[in-house]
């Protein structure tokens, strides 16, 4: 009568068994994060301007540095904004 409950979550206890997320930029075999291409750095940036993190993004720690890097320098030459644009 008590045994283990399920909460409809996938498991016991609310637990998910979810897919490991793999870098990116380490199954294309990138080895620098251009700051010039602007396209591929609006990915990694949420709806406010902000820089999404590896975990929901599934970059390795080595890429997820470089990638911070790129989006600082091109927010620094005004390819990137800062924050999103106000909405009136």
């Amino acid at each position: 009568m008590g045994r283990g409950r399920t909460t409809g979550r996938g498991g016991p206890r609310g637990q998910q068994i979810r897919k490991k997320r793999v870098c990116r930029f380490c199954e294309s075999k990138e080895v620098y994060i251009d700051y010039k291409n602007e396209k591929k750095l609006q990915r990694f940036i949420s709806e406010q301007g902000r820089i999404i993190p590896k975990r929901i993004t599934g970059t390795c720690s080595r890429h997820q540095r470089m990638l911070v890097q790129a989006i600082k320098r091109a927010r620094h030459l005004a390819l990137l904004p800062y924050v999103s644009e106000a909405v009136k």
